[in-house]
This record gives C-alpha cells, sequence and structure tokens, in this order.
C-alpha cells in the first residue's frame, strides 16, 4: 500500500471516528435519544481511530524519533482499550456487563500518558499542525479523565478532542505522501 492511500484511507477513517465521537457526547449530554443505535455508534469510534493514530506516526516516524514511537505505542493501547470498555458497556449492556475501576483506570493512565507524550513528540517533530495537536492533548486528555472530572468536562474534552482528530485527519487527506518536511510543508500552506 502506498503512502498516499494509507494517509487518504487513514483521514476518511479518523473524520469518521471524530463524528461517531461527536454524536456519542450528544447522546450522553441528551441531545440526541438514547437507542440501540446511537449506543452502537460509541465502540467504533475508538477502533477507527486506531489506524489514523498509525498513519499520524507513520508519516513522522523518523523526526518525532523514540518519544514518538513511545507515545504512539501508549495511545495505541489506551484507544484498545478504551474500544474493549466501550464495547463492553454498550453492546453487552443488556448483560449488566462493565469494567472494573481497576481496570478503567489502567487504561485511562495508559491513553493520558500516550496522549501527552505523542503530543509533545509531534509538536517537536513539527510535521503535524500544532492548533490541531493542542485540540487533540487538551480533549482528548480530559476525555481520559472521565471517572475523575465532572461529566460536562468530560463531554467537552470528548468535542474538544475530536476536533483536533478531525483538523488531523484532513492532514492526513491533504499529504501525498512522502518525506515527513514534504507533509508539514503541505499542511503549513494549508493554513496559509
Amino acid at each position: 500500500m502506498s503512502d498516499y492511500l494509507l494517509y487518504r484511507l487513514a483521514g476518511w477513517t479518523g473524520l469518521t471516528g471524530a463524528i461517531l465521537i461527536v454524536i456519542a457526547a450528544a447522546r450522553r449530554a441528551g441531545l440526541l435519544p438514547e437507542t440501540e443505535l446511537t449506543h452502537a455508534l460509541a465502540p467504533p469510534a475508538s477502533a477507527l481511530l486506531l489506524l489514523t493514530l498509525t498513519a499520524l506516526y507513520l508519516c513522522q516516524r523518523a523526526p518525532a524519533g523514540r518519544l514518538g514511537l513511545a507515545g504512539f505505542v501508549l495511545n495505541h493501547l489506551g484507544l484498545s482499550g478504551l474500544f474493549a470498555i466501550e464495547f463492553l458497556t454498550h453492546a453487552l449492556r443488556s448483560v449488566n456487563i462493565a469494567p472494573g475501576r481497576p481496570y478503567f483506570l489502567v487504561v485511562a493512565v495508559t491513553f493520558l500518558a500516550g496522549v501527552l507524550l505523542f503530543t509533545a513528540a509531534s509538536w517537536r517533530a513539527g510535521v503535524l499542525p500544532r492548533g490541531a495537536l493542542i485540540l487533540y492533548a487538551t480533549g482528548l486528555s480530559a476525555a481520559a479523565l472521565r471517572n475523575s472530572v465532572p461529566e460536562p468536562v468530560y463531554l467537552t474534552g470528548l468535542v474538544v478532542g475530536a476536533a483536533g482528530v478531525l483538523w488531523l485527519s484532513l492532514a492526513l487527506l491533504r499529504t501525498t505522501g512522502g518525506s515527513p518536511a514534504k507533509i508539514a510543508a503541505a499542511n503549513r500552506a494549508s493554513v496559509a
């Protein structure tokens, strides 16, 4: 698979995942009805973002260095854990299975560390749009603290994080692949 095709596919999955995150936040806030459909849309959001995160890492892996790799791995593990939590709490809610608090704490800390490390490495690499990275880090950090912050903070974090994912996904869609410098230049040109 070419870089171009990977980045396009990952960009579209990121856009889709971000929209699903906003729908989930709207449902939790009472802006959308609680239906089987609105519940079923929650788990795929984090699963879709796994491909987007992978492409974001690959397009900057050399300049992001070991910090970028560590952030990618932790972020990926955290998203995978969130997918499991979302699946258990939504798909199997009629069975009344919910992840235990220690499990969620491990997933939340892993995800938070991954988001922060990945954002720091991405900022240092200078390939991805920095405004998008600020939204990503701010929003998803609040979302990672789901059980430690008030519900409005968590839901706002989801929406802000989704905005960051949307912007990063658009950056992937704008690129044709190539070197990190070429990707960074394409992202800077699109902002100007």
